[in-house]
């Protein structure tokens, strides 16, 4: 059976995108290079083949078009994680494509920090793992699916965060990869399961997007 416009129809995808802004104070953040246009080709290609699409979406510069995807606005890890939270219980499948902050301020100026001396101290915390999290609470029957940009040790490091999240695949990429990662309209990535690894060539993030989501279709009706 090959995937149409309808193989999803009936299905709940739950997906985040984009970049988290971790407030420093009223004017600046802790942020990422992430564009958002992975997670945005995910929601296309999920909605394209009929599934209803909650997007969680960071601070990006580009809109999603069809009208099966509904999009929710965040600016904080914990807003992303509080919108993920609500939606969760009533997906089919769970894809956390977004690059997440893993730090944030302690404290939050309420006004702008003014120079003073050479150095600037600023206290991070941990911001909580979303995909972590919800991986302890995931129900029977829903797949869900991690993202991995990784600089070393790569499968390696990839495979305990499958583990560790209670993932089902895991979409490695790797920055020492030319065209892969943030900033490029292109990635090259590699998907781990528990007993399979599949790799796949430099491809624009729409195509890259298709093999993903043709995987899952594969994975959950085989």
């Amino acid at each position: 059976m090959q995937v149409t416009e309808r193989s999803f129809k009936g299905k709940t995808v739950v997906l985040t995108a984009g970049p988290t802004y971790e407030p420093i104070d009223p004017v600046r953040f802790i942020g990422n290079h992430s564009t958002g246009k992975m997670g945005y080709a995910l929601a296309a290609c999920f909605a394209a083949r009929g599934a209803n699409v909650q997007l969680i979406s960071g601070p990006v510069s580009i809109k999603a078009e069809h009208q099966s995807i509904n999009v929710t606005s965040v600016t904080t890890a914990d807003e992303m994680y509080a919108a993920v939270k609500q939606l969760a219980l009533e997906a089919d499948i769970l894809v956390y494509a977004a690059a997440v902050a893993d730090y944030k301020p302690k404290v939050v100026a309420d006004k702008k920090i003014k120079k003073s001396g050479n150095e600037l101290t600023i206290e991070l915390v941990k911001n909580v793992d979303i995909a972590s999290a919800l991986g302890k609470e995931k129900k029977e029957g829903q797949f869900s699916v991690g993202f991995a940009l990784e600089t070393h040790n790569e499968s390696a490091n990839a495979r305990e965060k499958l583990q560790k999240k209670n993932l089902d695949m895991i979409v490695l990429n790797s920055l020492n990869d030319p065209g892969a990662g943030f900033k490029h309209d292109t990635n090259k990535v590699t998907i781990i399961e528990k007993d399979a690894t599949t790799a796949f060539e430099l491809k624009q993030k729409t195509a890259v997007a298709e093999d993903i989501v043709n995987l899952i279709w594969e994975r959950i009706n085989g």
